[in-house]
C-alpha cells in the first residue's frame, strides 16, 4: 500500500492526480497548513524536510513531486500511459517535468513575496518602504519575466493539446501547480491556450477524484 502524506493547498496535489490516474490503492494522511501558510512541524517526522509530497511505498520514503512522480511511471504503470512513446515528445517531457519547478516556480514565487512585503509578518515600520521596494522589482523586472513564460507557453499549447504531445502525461501533472497559480494571478492578460488546456484537465475523472480527496488547489495571493 502506497501512503502519501498530503499538504492542503500543496504540490501534493500532483502524486494525488497520478496515483488516481494509475488507479494504484493508496492511503492518504491529511495535513493542514497553519495559519502563516507553512506546513505544520508533524510533517519532519515524515521526512526531514517537513515539506509535502512525502510518499511512502515498501519502507522507501520518497520527496519532492518531480521524483515521486518519475518514480511512480518507472515502477507503477508498466504500459507508458504517462510518458510519451515517441523520440520527440519525450524531450518534451523530459523538459516541462523540470522546467515546472526549475524556471517557472521560482519566479511565481517571488511573485508572491514581494507582493506581501507592505503586510505582515513585515514589522510595522518597514512596510511602506517595503510595498515601494516590491511592487518596483515586479515592475521593473518580474512582470516581465514571467509574460515572457506565459508566452512561452501558450505558443507551445498553441500547437499541442498536451504538454509533451498528443496524450495526457506526467508533464502535464508536473505543470498543474506553476500553470493552475499562474492563471490565478490573471495578471498575464487573456491565456486562451493555456486555459483550454487547465478546462481539460478539470474534466478528467482522475482528476475530479484527486481534486475530492486532497481538497481545492487554490493560490494565496491571487
Amino acid at each position: 500500500m502506497l501512503t502519501l502524506h498530503h499538504l492542503n493547498l500543496s504540490r501534493s496535489q500532483r502524486v494525488l492526480w497520478a496515483l488516481e490516474e494509475l488507479h494504484l490503492p493508496y492511503e492518504i494522511v491529511h495535513y493542514q497548513r497553519e495559519p502563516t501558510m507553512l506546513a505544520p512541524a508533524a510533517l519532519k517526522k515524515v521526512h526531514p524536510l517537513g515539506k509535502s509530497p512525502v510518499l511512502e511505498d515498501d519502507g522507501q520514503v520518497l520527496a519532492e513531486s518531480g521524483a515521486i512522480l518519475e518514480y511512480l511511471q518507472e515502477n507503477y504503470d508498466p504500459d507508458s500511459r504517462l510518458k510519451p512513446a515517441s523520440a520527440a515528445d519525450r524531450i518534451q517531457y523530459r523538459f516541462w517535468l523540470h522546467y515546472a519547478e526549475g524556471s517557472l516556480m521560482p519566479l511565481l514565487l517571488m511573485k508572491l513575496v514581494f507582493s506581501q512585503l507592505g503586510k505582515r509578518p513585515v514589522p510595522v515600520g518597514l512596510r511602506t518602504v517595503g510595498k515601494v521596494l516590491g511592487k518596483g522589482i515586479q515592475k521593473a523586472w518580474l512582470d516581465k519575466q514571467l509574460a515572457t513564460h506565459a508566452g512561452f507557453i501558450e505558443a507551445h499549447l498553441a500547437e499541442h493539446i498536451w504538454f509533451a504531445g498528443e496524450q495526457m502525461s506526467m508533464a502535464d501533472i508536473q505543470m498543474i501547480y506553476p500553470a493552475f497559480a499562474l492563471l490565478a494571478r490573471g495578471e498575464q492578460g487573456p491565456l486562451p491556450h493555456l486555459e483550454r488546456w487547465k478546462q481539460r484537465v478539470e474534466a478528467l475523472p482522475a482528476w475530479q477524484k484527486a481534486i475530492a480527496q486532497g481538497g481545492p488547489l487554490d493560490f494565496p495571493g491571487s
